[in-house]
């Protein structure tokens, strides 16, 4: 159970840290700096990454652990079936399943999270971004945060309250694309590890297939969202576009972000059954 809400907390961080990214582009067009904004952000993002580090291990050793607990260990080959295995296998399976299920709704605490705090981190943002122009270094800038209570030099208007707009003058097909593409990132390496536990004799294949379904969400956001937003961002610092387009932007894609997260629960199961055909055909 330790083990269990380790992960799920480190699960929560991750999304909220991803979340608030979509934070980085409004301070940067506030500030006309998007490049430090996001060469700052950067250094939050290094928590999500150990984050991600830490958490792996542990899911690895949750599958491993429920396989042993089952009795399933020395049932390996191309031709297992489930029925081969211990009975006890079973209901090891079905709590591995509800604990990945719990992971998953942690990734949607966090991102709801994220989005609650998108206003207030845009601002926290901005002022971080003003006082490390003046100051020059990080730990200058964090010197400054901490004993000086800087306020960033020169003072801003007010980070107006992110209210719910329409989807005028935003693409549709990027906000779906950010949907699908989170959903398959919230459960692509969990679907994978829980396939490995199905049939614990091409878990190895199947946890490596994690790697080639996080790739295809990755062309998919490289390719479909990551331009679309950098476009409206662009088009806002030239003057194309008003700044309340990039906040609206933010909004959508937490929105979309989280019903991400919300089809991760829906395909857990049937792409972890995908994966295991895969590993099966390649095997």
């Amino acid at each position: 159970m330790d083990r269990l809400l380790m992960v799920a907390a480190l699960t929560s961080l991750i999304h909220l840290i991803n979340t608030l990214i979509y934070a980085v582009r409004v301070a940067g067009v506030r500030t006309g700096r998007p490049a430090t904004a996001m060469s700052l952000f950067n250094i939050i993002f290094l928590v999500a990454s150990t984050a991600n580090l830490v958490q792996g291990p542990l899911l690895a050793t949750m599958v491993e652990g429920a396989i042993h607990r089952g009795g399933a260990v020395g049932i390996t080959g191309v031709m297992e079936r489930q029925m081969d295995f211990p009975s006890r296998y079973f209901e090891q399976i079905a709590m591995l399943a509800g604990d990945f299920r719990l992971v998953i709704l942690s990734a949607t605490v966090g991102t709801m999270l994220g989005a609650v705090l998108l206003t207030p981190f845009i601002g926290v943002f901005t002022r971080s971004i003003n006082i490390f122009e003046k100051a020059g270094s990080i730990p200058g800038m964090l010197y400054s945060l901490i004993f000086l209570k800087d306020r960033g030099g020169k003072r801003l208007e007010p980070v107006e309250r992110i209210a719910a707009p329409s989807f005028t003058g935003l693409p549709v097909l990027f906000l779906a694309a950010n949907i699908l593409v989170t959903g398959i990132f919230t459960t692509g390496v969990l679907s994978a590890l829980y396939a490995g536990a199905l049939y614990p004799g091409y878990r190895a294949s199947a946890t490596m297939l994690a790697s080639l379904v996080n790739g295809v969400a990755q062309v998919l956001f490289a390719t479909v969202v990551d331009p679309a937003a950098a476009r409206i961002t662009d088009q806002a610092l030239r003057g194309e576009r008003a700044a309340a387009e990039v906040r609206k932007m933010a909004l959508y894609l937490a929105v979309t972000r989280l019903a991400g997260t919300i089809l991760a629960q829906a395909v857990f199961v049937p792409a972890a059954y995908f994966i295991r055909f895969v590993a099966v055909l390649i095997t």
